[in-house]
Order: C-alpha cells, then structure tokens, then sequence
C-alpha cells in the first residue's frame, strides 16, 4: 500500500488540487509583523510559523542527514522561534491574548541553551554535533572548603598517632627494627674497642725503647765489680741532677735544626724574618 507522500504527488491528485486552488491567490505571510493590522490573520500567520517549526524540529531529529544540513535546520528554527516572537507581540498589540505568558512551550522547551548564550538553541542531533557537545558538558563542581570547626570533628586521639600500636603491625616492626640496631650498635662498639686496644698496644711497643743513656759495662777490671754488673740486668743506669732531654726531645731538636738549615740556605733574609714575626704572634 502506498503511503500519503506517494500518494500526494501521484498525477490525478496534483490536477485535482490544481482544479481547487483555480481562480484564488495564495496570500504570502508578511515580512514584518507590523505590516499586519487584523488579529485573525496576525493568528494564522502564527499558526503558520508553529506548523513549520514542529516540521523542521521532527526533521532535525535525524542525525543521518549529515552535519550541514543539521546546522541549516538548527538556524532555520532559531530563526522561525525569533518570528513566532515578534507575532506574538503584534498579536498583544491588536488585543489579543499574551501568548508569551499563557500559550504553550512544547516547542521552546525541546531546545537547549549553551550556557552563557541565551537566545540560540539547538534540537535533536545538533546538541550532538562536533564543538557543541563540548558546550554542554558541566564543569566539575568546585570541593566546598570546611570550615575550622568541621577540620575540629576529625582531630582525635588517632590522629595524633597514640592508635598506632592498636593494629597489630606497628609493635613487630619495631621489636624487629630495634634488636637489628642494638646488634648492629655492639659490633661497631666492639669493632672500636678492638682497634683502640690495637693502637694503645702498639703505642706501648713504640714508647718501649732502649734508652740511649743506658751504659753497659763491658769491660771489668776485676771479678767483684763483674758480679755487681751481673746483678743488674747487665747495665748501669747513672742519676742526672740536672734536667736530661727525654729520646723524643732529641729527635725533635734534630729535626728543628736540620729545618733551620734548610732555611738558611735555601730562604732569604726576608722570608726568615716573616716566618720568624709569624712564630713569635703565634706563641711558637
């Protein structure tokens, strides 16, 4: 069965609607509404303009018919919604009925607005075309900030840490952490004591030399005098009344004077003097 469409276009259907509109003039909506000065036509011509918008918005609902044809159909109904508006106000101004405080807004209320953007509108698939869908994505809202006294509720015992213990965890942890330190502490301590005991040994053994004023009496005249001698670790150690450098004091004149040598014959006059001011501030 054919449909209405087909039907309508057949050839006997546009003769007979030929033989019907014979002899009249179809009238043209006027380009203005203030050219219109009867409320009833100011009616119909609003009627008019609605029946093209719910063509077009049922149209638009398509989203196969393509990007640019969906924009062509957005514009034309923001255009014909524009329209309807300016008839509306003619028709208060002849005396008819406020229709943008009573009439019905099925129609307005299928589109959508961009935020920021009042007036234009978009319906059915153009709310889904490229660059307006972005539009119409709301931003996140931003986190409220608590107040002192709500920040206040959440300070407890917990969270200043005296719960710690209370989960089972913490307390192995440091048990284990604690016996690793303390082990680690006694070897260090040990590994000190034995190498301070090392140096003071060896300190010992480098204090422990022979002194050079110790005279040995190889040489006796007689037997009595080789038995005092044999009693006496084989040496004889004399007893100085006045004050005798030790060894160490001796090296270390050894060592200044081979220094002041050096000096003399390798310094000059000035640098003596200045190295020799430097001691002198110096206390040396």
């Amino acid at each position: 069965m054919a449909r209405n469409a087909e039907k309508a276009m057949t050839a006997l259907a546009r003769f007979r609607q030929a033989q019907l509109e014979e002899g009249k003039v179809k009238e043209r909506r006027p380009f203005l509404a203030s050219e219109c000065s009867e409320l009833p036509k100011a009616e119909k011509w609003r009627r008019q303009i609605i029946s093209e918008i719910s063509k077009k918005v049922a149209q638009i609902q398509n989203a196969g018919l393509g990007e640019f044809r969906i924009r062509d159909l957005n514009d034309e109904i923001n255009k014909l919604l524009r329209e309807k508006g300016h008839w509306e106000v003619r028709i208060k101004e002849l005396g008819g009925p406020d229709y943008a405080r009573v009439g019905p807004r099925m129609l307005d209320h299928e589109g959508k607005e961009v935020p920021g953007n009042r007036g234009y509108k978009y319906f059915g698939a153009a709310r889904d075309l490229p660059g307006v869908r972005e539009l119409f994505e709301k931003e996140p809202a931003p986190a409220l900030r608590k107040t002192r006294a709500e920040l206040m509720k959440d300070v407890d015992a917990e969270y200043y840490g005296y719960r710690d213990e209370d989960d089972g965890v913490l307390l192995p942890l440091e048990t284990q952490y604690e016996k690793q330190a303390v082990m680690e502490a006694v070897q260090k301590w040990r590994s000190e004591k034995e190498s301070r005991l090392s140096g003071e040994k060896q300190q010992e053994e480098d204090e422990e030399e022979e002194s050079i004023y110790t005279v040995h009496n190889q040489e006796a005249d007689d037997d009595e005098s080789q038995e005092e001698q044999d009693g006496e670790e084989g040496g004889v150690t004399f007893i100085a009344h006045v004050p005798v450098p030790s060894q160490r004091e001796v090296e270390e004149a050894l060592v200044r004077r081979k220094k002041m040598e050096l000096l003399q014959r390798y310094a000059s006059e000035t640098l003596q003097a200045q190295s020799q001011t430097a001691k002198t501030l110096l206390g040396l």
